[in-house]
């Protein structure tokens, strides 16, 4: 029996989002005065997004 799908033909089909990942990191004052940092992956179109996005605790 034959294979009817190669390898190329699959990578073809999962093309998918071109959207890119980035990590995001907040830092922001807690009540007792010390420093914590926020982590968070996004996925945008374009890294300019990134200053409009709104991230909250």
């Amino acid at each position: 029996m034959a294979k009817q799908q190669t390898f190329g033909d699959k990578s073809k089909k999962k093309v998918g989002e071109t959207k890119i990942s980035v990590k995001v990191i907040k830092a922001f004052r807690s009540e007792k005065g010390t420093v914590k940092y926020m982590e968070r992956f996004v996925k945008v179109d374009d890294v300019g997004q990134i200053e409009k996005m709104e991230f909250t605790r």
